[in-house]
């Protein structure tokens, strides 16, 4: 009887992601008599009830902060028990959306440029109006350093950018990046293997978090992607260069932009969703690897050390 713990919920603004991936996965794993499962939340009684449960593995399900950065990786490496996806340093560079791209720059991966932007106390509204017009031009993106799944991401013009800033200050610090228009193409790595492609066409602004996970948003996801195979086999190679510069581990979605012939890398997913409408596993099922296939191969990747 091989004993998984699955981690579910958590304290980020994706918790409720997390959950419906938990489900999806927990009702895939039932089927199989050999395991024993049980899904638990990381509050405060979790090292105490994993050093009770005694897994043979942690399916961590968790997203964004606290799961996906470095955090809960770290506790089930000092508890010296093996894990699915990324290690802590990769979790935490990853989720880190500034070292995350001055990584890449530094290594020739195309990403839009940016600058940071911290909140104090005098905010001068012309001043940062004109920095930005300098150096980015609008329309611009806004968004946290370190959270994921589009949470509290706005595009800004000129008249709206101020009002949104502020949506964002408990943030403290956040990105503003330049916005690249053109189609939104998103790459699976599984391992050391190059999974596939799907492109997104949101009937909203872009794919925020209600177009990711809401049905009634209307996303339309486009496989197999309408590119050249020397496009494809390019952007597959730039998203298999920063799952491996990143050192990630298992499964990553990396989210790019294709303007004028050119792939911009926006960031990497140590830990992508799981769920009905989850982009990973219609990828895998484009390759013939069917959901608990998929969830098999991730879990086989499980260590520490990494």
């Amino acid at each position: 009887m091989k004993k998984i713990l699955i981690l579910a919920g958590g304290y980020s603004n994706e918790r409720e992601i997390s959950i419906l991936t938990a489900k999806s996965v927990y009702k895939e794993l039932k089927k199989n008599k050999n395991f024993k499962l049980l899904v638990k939340e990381p509050n405060g009684s979790f090292v105490r009830e994993l050093r009770k449960f005694k897994p043979h593995l942690v399916l961590n399900l968790l997203h964004g902060r606290y799961g996906e950065d470095g955090y809960i990786q770290s506790i089930l490496e000092s508890e010296k028990v093996k894990y699915t996806h990324s290690g802590v340093l990769s979790s935490s560079l990853a989720i880190d959306k500034e070292l995350s791209k001055k990584i890449f720059i530094k290594n020739n991966i195309l990403t839009p440029s940016y600058m940071k932007f911290v909140f104090k106390e005098n905010l001068q509204k012309k001043k940062i109006i004109l920095k930005i017009k300098k150096k980015l031009n609008f329309p611009v993106v806004i968004k946290p350093i370190n959270e994921g799944s589009s949470v509290n991401v706005y595009i800004c013009n000129k008249s709206n950018f101020i009002k949104n800033l502020y949506k964002l200050k408990h943030h403290g610090e956040i990105l503003i990046e330049k916005f690249i228009p053109g189609r939104e193409i998103q790459a699976a790595i599984l391992g050391n293997k190059k999974l596939g492609l799907i492109e997104l066409k949101p009937k909203r602004k872009f794919y925020d978090y209600e177009a990711k996970y809401n049905p009634k948003a209307k996303t339309e996801h486009l496989i197999p992607v309408n590119i050249s195979k020397k496009e494809y086999e390019k952007v597959m190679s730039i998203a298999f260069k920063a799952h491996k510069l990143l050192k990630c581990r298992g499964v990553t979605r990396s989210d790019f932009r294709f303007y004028n012939n050119k792939f911009y890398l926006l960031e990497v997913n140590t830990q992508p969703g799981m769920t009905s409408l989850s982009l990973v596993p219609e990828i895998a099922r484009y390759k013939n690897i069917n959901f608990y296939q998929l969830i098999q191969q991730i879990m086989k990747d499980a260590s520490i050390n990494k």
